[in-house]
């Protein structure tokens, strides 16, 4: 778990930053690109080409442009639509997903968590029921997007490295980068904006630590912390960092934000955590009678 906590606490500044200083500001494609090219120089010389199974890089590739190349394309564009708080709170749905990928694999299935899901777009909602508008729809389905790309991401890592469990996991997770990087590239040429880039030293520094420190580190930690809990506590760990990022964000960068509608609406999604992590548990409570 210490490895999630402290993914959590790097993370809670991330969304702040984006949205601050790089959304609209800078081109998405480009934020993606280069975050994700750092983070694998990071990674790069850690990598054991010749020891290393073709099958497993490949996997460990597929995963790394799912979860971070296709999902930070969508995840940066709800920038665009939504703001911090909002792209937060919607960020609920990940656990959901998480949990839904897990039973669809092992070929289970529980309508529980379709109505945690329906609870958490009804929190979604109230945040901002006077001003639903195309814009507020549109983002909150590409965050969706964004979540199912996460929530695949650490499933399939967590299946893949199951059954590798003498392998030192940080001389593979370059495999991971360069998979999402390959996305990113292909990305960047087909819809990136090159007059969009970054114009201040702040920009381009901001860039520098989401990719080293936030990606480099950030991913493999949060993958590691994954192969090491149940999908239950997986679940609840990517929730943990709502209410992280709304704090640092409403306390230095947002303190206009509508707190007693952050907060309603905040307390509707919670109550669709709190089904769905009972369901989870009533069900490992199940499978072990």
């Amino acid at each position: 778990m210490i490895y999630l906590f402290g993914t959590t606490l790097l993370w809670a500044f991330s969304f702040s930053l984006i949205g601050v200083y790089l959304a609209g500001q800078v081109d998405a494609w480009f934020s993606v690109l280069m975050r994700v090219a750092l983070a694998m120089v990071v990674f790069l010389p850690f990598l054991k080409l010749g020891a290393i199974k073709k099958s497993l890089a490949f996997k460990l590739m597929a995963v790394g442009a799912i979860q971070l190349g296709v999902m930070y394309g969508f995840y940066y564009q709800s920038f665009l639509f939504l703001t911090v708080p909002e792209v937060l709170l919607f960020t609920v749905m990940t656990p959901l997903f998480v949990t839904l990928l897990n039973d669809a694999l092992e070929k289970r299935f529980n309508g529980w968590f379709f109505v945690a899901a329906l609870i958490a777009i009804l929190g979604a909602v109230a945040i901002r029921y006077d001003g639903i508008s195309s814009d507020f729809v549109i983002g909150f389905l590409i965050v969706q997007a964004a979540n199912l790309c996460f929530a695949s991401g650490q499933v399939f890592y967590k299946r893949v490295m199951a059954n590798e469990p003498n392998l030192s996991q940080h001389t593979v997770f370059g495999f991971f980068f360069i998979g999402a990087f390959i996305v990113a590239v292909v990305s960047f040429f087909i819809f990136g904006d090159m007059s969009k880039l970054p114009k201040t030293n702040l920009q381009w520094a901001i860039l520098t630590y989401l990719g080293i420190v936030a990606s480099g580190l950030g991913y493999f930690a949060w993958n590691k912390g994954a192969t090491l809990v149940n999908v239950g506590a997986l679940a609840v760990m990517n929730n943990l960092l709502i209410p992280a990022g709304i704090l640092v964000n409403v306390v230095i960068w947002n303190r206009e934000a509508d707190i007693v509608r952050l907060i309603i609406g905040a307390a509707i999604i919670l109550l669709a955590l709190m089904i769905n992590q009972k369901m989870f548990a009533k069900k490992a409570i199940t499978a072990t009678t």
